[in-house]
């Protein structure tokens, strides 16, 4: 730590008490009051630097009894006032960080100018000041200092010209070694130049970015947001100034704080002061997407809503969270509810709200890529596919919030469906995470009507059910029986699609004239569908279906002979096997769906056959 020594003398004042005394031998003839303590001291050397201390000794009465002198509102107090005593008498003193603020500004009070005296406090003090703006450490203990002393420190310039020190340090993005503070002057000649008492060797340290974190979150609140505020106007790293803020608040807001060996971090600030500081970071945080943690931001709008903070602060980091949902775990979704109705268990309108910010800023990127034509059909298609990976990220995230506060029997239907309904069926690659919400909240509200069954249904898509949910749905007694009959009906269709496809793909291949039979086929329907003639005449359009009827029931023959052939070799059934993907599964394990095969005219004679040797997609 810098230190600057005056005066020659040696030591002269002891403590009596509560009073200060002088040792010259002389008896003091006036007595200075500030607070509790009480110096005695002789006019003289005290007018004879000071215009402040003149001007009082004028204004007391003359007489032979000491006069007395009350300067209970100086700056530093009786601490300062000492040091103040022990230059006017030219007694040996040390000016350090940690009182040459105090000290700056009681010379200020007592015009210890240079008009008193060459070399006079005011300017001795100035003059450290300059110096120990040089080194990090000095500079903040002397701004910590600066509280004790306002307004003055603030008229002199000293509290800003502190944080203009730190900030410049701090926001030098190619600062590797920081000189952190000046030594002290008690090092020989030969080890180091002296100036004016101050020794000019360093002491350094190597540090990253974040290696002021620690240093400025012991200021307090007041001048660290200065601080921030001056490193932002500098146009500090916004990642830099996030990760600042979030050091600061963890370090001073218990809730924030993760469980260190088992105990968790605590803190001296009041609730007000909590609230205080959660609005004062909040409004400070860089708005850039990804810079701040969204797990931190979950914790502080947990900790907001407890200290019941602004709306003002809770709609700023839904907003910030919203934009980010994509990095949130569900853990940290899972927000109790706080409000005064409490009619959930969690604040599922809180995640509403997320969510809402989330899919406007996802639309918005949406429209701005497609309404710009000069980008290519290829660029657009990778961007949208960029886009996709978040949207899908927080549609699995929100079908596993949805499963979590499913089981809540307070939450209403409109509420789960208004939750749900955000995310558009694009977004979900299976709906097996929907479909295991809807039977969890159909499992907890057992009280539901059919149509309220129906209703919430029609949140998933049957058709994009994996093999696994399938099976269960078509087994599960809460579903309504609408919903079980297109499970089966989908899962029928796959089936039938992937058999007919590798049916055709195996013509083709021993076969290579029906490729051009089949195409031509289908040149025909499409120019039969589009024929007006056909559409508007009704008898027209009823012979081409029966032909068309005709031709289906022939095709669905061929492929009942083909599959007989095909059984009857098994070789070629294991390579129809491999080619499809599957294994045999027992029959017992299907579920029954001989009654709708039955009815179908699609379905040939074979499909009996089919069903003893069921296959399932592994």
């Amino acid at each position: 730590m810098a230190c600057m020594k005056l005066g020659s003398k040696s030591e002269i004042f002891y403590l009596y008490g509560q009073s200060w005394l002088c040792s010259t031998g002389l008896p003091s003839d006036v007595i200075i009051e500030i607070g509790e303590a009480s110096f005695h001291l002789h006019k003289f050397p005290l007018i004879s630097r000071s215009k402040e201390l003149e001007r009082f000794m004028k204004d007391l009465p003359s007489d032979n009894e000491k006069s007395i002198l009350e300067l209970h509102d100086l700056p530093g107090g009786a601490k300062a006032f000492l040091l103040v005593a022990r230059f006017c008498y030219g007694v040996k003193m040390e000016l350090t960080p940690s009182n040459v603020v105090p000290l700056r500004c009681a010379a200020e009070y007592l015009q210890m100018t240079e008009d008193y005296g060459e070399g006079n406090l005011i300017i001795q003090t100035e003059n450290f000041l300059n110096h120990i703006f040089g080194y990090w450490t000095d500079t903040l203990k002397a701004l910590k200092t600066c509280e004790g002393v306002l307004p003055l420190a603030e008229e002199l310039h000293i509290t800003s010209r502190c944080i203009h020190s730190l900030v410049l340090k701090a926001a030098d993005p190619t600062l590797a070694i920081l000189p952190l503070s000046g030594p002290s002057s008690v090092q020989s000649p030969e080890d180091s130049e002296m100036w004016n008492g101050i020794s000019t060797s360093l002491t350094s340290k190597e540090s990253g970015e974040d290696w002021w974190f620690e240093d400025v979150s012991s200021l307090s609140l007041p001048l660290y947001k200065r601080f921030m505020q001056g490193g932002i106007a500098r146009h500090m790293k916004p990642r830099r100034v996030s990760g600042s803020l979030v050091y600061y608040a963890k370090k001073n807001i218990p809730s924030l704080s993760s469980y260190q060996n088992g105990n968790l971090s605590k803190s001296n600030l009041s609730e007000a002061d909590q609230r205080n500081l959660i609005e004062e970071t909040v409004e400070l945080l860089p708005n850039e997407k990804g810079i701040t943690p969204t797990k931190f931001l979950l914790k502080c709008l947990r900790t907001a809503m407890a200290l019941y903070a602004s709306s003002s602060c809770c709609s700023s980091l839904e907003k910030r969270i919203g934009f980010q949902l994509d990095e949130a775990d569900l853990e940290d979704l899972l927000i109790p509810n706080i409000g005064y109705s409490m009619e959930t268990i969690h604040d599922i309108d809180c995640v509403q709200r997320m969510l809402d910010h989330f899919m406007i800023v996802d639309h918005d990127d949406v429209d701005s890529t497609s309404n710009n034509d000069i980008v290519e059909e290829e660029r657009r298609i990778v961007a949208n596919c960029q886009r996709l990976n978040p949207m899908a990220k927080v549609s699995e995230l929100m079908d596993n919030y949805l499963a979590e506060v499913a089981p809540d029997v307070n939450l209403k239907l409109p509420k789960f469906q208004s939750l749900a309904a955000v995310i558009p069926d694009c977004a979900r690659t299976l709906d097996d995470g929907i479909y295991r919400a809807i039977d969890i909240f159909l499992k907890s509200h057992a009280w539901m009507t059919e149509s309220e069954k129906e209703q919430i249904c029609r949140l998933m898509n049957c058709q994009k059910l994996s093999l696994e949910a399938s099976t269960h749905a078509a087994q599960n007694e809460r579903l309504p029986l609408r919903i079980v009959v297109q499970v089966l009906f989908f899962e029928q269709l796959k089936l039938r699609t992937s058999v007919a496809g590798w049916f055709f793909a195996s013509d083709t291949l021993e076969n290579p004239t029906n490729l051009s039979g089949n195409l031509a086929l289908m040149r025909s329907d499409g120019n039969g569908i589009g024929n007006n003639t056909t559409h508007n005449n009704p008898v027209v359009a009823f012979d081409h279906m029966k032909d068309r009827v005709s031709e289906l029931e022939k095709e669905c023959l061929s492929m009942k002979q083909d599959l007989e052939k095909m059984m009857k070799s098994k070789g070629s059934w294991n390579m129809l096997l491999k080619k499809l993907g599957c294994r045999l599964i027992p029959k017992t394990s299907l579920p029954k769906v001989s009654k709708p095969c039955r009815k179908s005219k699609i379905a040939p004679a074979s499909v009996t056959e089919l069903e003893e040797n069921a296959v399932v997609v592994t």
